[in-house]
């Protein structure tokens, strides 16, 4: 029960001029597939590549999985002179200059969003939890719906776009919320009304189905999970098992009691947007606001409280470790705020624009793959 899965999206680039590829590699790709099968997947974008951990029942294994995913991809990237990062956003890579990935799916995406899809240079982690009870997961969306600008703050990877600082954090989700279906969900409190809300989509011809519709937290179509969309791609392997273990222990706390957030109203959904942009625009430096109390609170406190009404749940998924580290975050920082410190440093040193971009790169790039290195170090 409350099984996990987390969905990993990488970039690709060229290892010399670090510039994200326009077109995919097929000897990268045959080579990924051979090694990691069906658990490697191409993305919309040809630049992208997408990992999935199968269900998993402790973070542990989670942890292997993903260990082996960015190590493999890493080293089949090698053989082809490229490189792969975690990040939300690649600093060097610009929109006009992507290709899209063939496939029916794809191609229909593109022909409705058109430029918006193009510019979808974006990479998340989405994790899954399993949630027993059909019927429960549209009215535990709605209650776990607060948390998500905290996830996000934690999670932000993503300060420049297209060669440039952007001043955010996490402008990921800024790009992204060009997509229509996307930010929070709407305040649907039964799966009564969200599969009215699908219907009428599907019964226009708008979407084929509800896999095209991309809140930041929605119930899964193919698996009995809700998953969670919020985050950006984290670059440190621990970021995201942290933000994964937090997420799922949320999902168990407010499953068993269903009186926690029962009152998420118009309002509180409201702060949650400022919340949402106050954690794009400053990560975990963000000043938060209670949807609840509406009083402000830092990441630290917010975090603080929520660990105190998650602690049985933490105990019951074995995820201490995990949950430990998000603490860490909190205290030092996100790969945002370590990227936006190489590039400051490298512009202070005379150093130009590109150049610097480039160290960020380097940094995201060996960060991606650094508990895998570590692993073979220690062995």
């Amino acid at each position: 029960m409350y099984t996990i899965g987390i969905e990993e999206e990488y970039f690709v680039f060229d290892a010399k001029t670090r510039r994200a590829v326009t077109r995919a590699n097929k000897r990268f790709l045959a080579g990924a597939k051979k090694r990691l099968g069906d658990r490697v997947m191409t993305e919309m974008l040809q630049m992208q590549i997408e990992v999935a951990t199968p269900p998993c029942e402790t973070m542990q294994a989670a942890r292997e999985h993903l260990i082996h995913f960015r190590s493999t991809l890493s080293e089949e990237a090698q053989k082809q002179k490229l490189g792969i990062a975690a990040m939300g956003t690649f600093p060097l890579a610009k929109w006009p200059e992507q290709t899209v990935t063939p496939g029916e799916r794809y191609d229909a995406i593109i022909d409705d969003l058109q430029m918006v899809g193009m510019r979808n240079m974006l990479c998340g982690m989405h994790v899954h939890v399993e949630v027993p009870e059909p019927d429960s997961r549209v009215e535990l969306m709605m209650r776990l719906t607060p948390y998500l600008p905290l996830l996000l703050a934690l999670s932000t990877s993503s300060p420049f776009w297209q060669g440039h600082p952007t001043g955010l954090h996490g402008y990921r989700l800024a790009a992204y919320d060009e997509l229509p279906r996307t930010g929070l969900p709407e305040l649907f409190r039964t799966k009564t009304d969200y599969d009215e809300f699908v219907s009428a989509l599907t019964w226009a011809k708008i979407i084929p189905d509800a896999s095209y519709i991309w809140w930041a937290i929605r119930p899964s179509i193919r698996y009995p999970t809700i998953e969670l969309r919020v985050a950006d791609s984290c670059t440190r392997l621990e970021d995201a098992l942290a933000i994964a273990a937090l997420y799922r222990c949320l999902v168990r706390a407010l499953d068993r009691d269903r009186a926690l957030n029962a009152g998420f109203d118009r309002v509180g959904r409201a702060i949650t947007m400022e919340n949402k942009w106050h954690a794009q625009r400053y990560g975990i430096a963000a000043t938060f606001i209670d949807p609840f109390r509406r009083s402000p609170r830092t990441a630290k406190e917010w975090l603080d409280e929520i660990l105190d009404f998650i602690a049985e749940d933490i105990a019951a998924l074995n995820c201490q470790k995990e949950i430990a580290h998000a603490a860490k975050i909190v205290a030092n920082g996100t790969s945002a705020d370590v990227q936006i410190g190489i590039y400051g440093k490298s512009k202070a040193a005379g150093r130009q624009r590109l150049t610097a971009l480039k160290e960020v790169i380097d940094w995201a790039a060996a960060e991606t793959v650094a508990p895998a290195q570590s692993g073979r170090a220690a062995a």
